[in-house]
């Protein structure tokens, strides 16, 4: 089973039903103008089919997306093309990000940190972060929170039901990684195809994240409910990070 192979054929229609990619791109843009970051240079990592670095990528000078799925990055590059906004795109796993520019804004939505599962994977993303982020830049990001993969996700079992998917989602929590196995069948003419993925995210506490920034010239600015201007409660769901270089 692949993660992120024929899923990105049909994400935008899943992650549609949650995500507010408007809302986001305000909170975002609206923290730039806060802190007073130059509208230059962007780069989106685990961007994904590009419905955020589109929307926001398009307010900077330059912007780069960087995913590693291939399948992902191709799609993106399609509404890149199709918006006539130019873009850089690299497919590149982000532990090891090399790009040798840095950034005015750098983001890393839906929870593309919890997919850093292994030991000391948090540590060399930060790392990278702090040799590509501008001495004055931020670094935006939101994790799912601890409370949501042990107490929704959890050992629970989901489904999805309409005219051109279904799916089946089973997880199960071991040594703090959740382990989400889904089965996909999607409509094709007059039949369906079945096709599996296999997806682990990592839980990590605020306290996990705070000492690895920490540790690697980091600091938090602010911690936020979401992509709102609301603190974070025991149980909210996503938390979302303003980082900036410690100074």
């Amino acid at each position: 089973m692949g993660t992120y192979n024929r899923f990105a054929e049909i994400y935008d229609g899943l992650i549609a039903e949650d995500v507010d990619y408007a809302l986001w791109r305000d909170f975002i843009i609206g923290k730039c103008s806060q802190y007073n970051i130059p509208m230059k240079d962007y780069l989106d990592l685990g961007c994904g089919t590009g419905n955020l670095s589109l929307i926001i990528g398009k307010l900077f000078s330059r912007c780069w997306c960087v995913d590693l799925s291939e399948d992902m990055l191709i799609i993106a590059e399609e509404k890149f093309r199709e918006n006539r906004i130019k873009a850089r795109f690299i497919m590149q796993n982000m532990i090891d990000l090399n790009l040798n520019t840095k950034f005015n804004l750098i983001t890393s939505s839906l929870d593309c940190i919890n997919y850093l599962t292994g030991d000391g994977d948090l540590d060399k993303l930060f790392s990278r972060i702090h040799a590509h982020l501008k001495d004055d830049g931020l670094f935006i990001f939101d994790i799912n929170s601890e409370y949501k993969l042990k107490n929704i996700l959890g050992e629970n079992t989901f489904t999805y039901n309409s005219d051109e998917v279904v799916y089946i989602w089973e997880n199960r929590i071991e040594s703090e990684i959740v382990e989400m196995e889904l089965t996909f069948f999607v409509k094709c003419d007059d039949f369906y195809e079945r096709f599996d993925e296999c997806h682990r995210e990592r839980i990590y506490s605020h306290s996990d994240i705070r000492t690895s920034l920490n540790n690697n010239g980091l600091m938090i600015i602010d911690t936020l409910d979401n992509y709102t201007d609301q603190k974070p409660s025991y149980e909210s769901e996503r938390i979302t990070y303003i980082i900036g270089k410690a100074t």
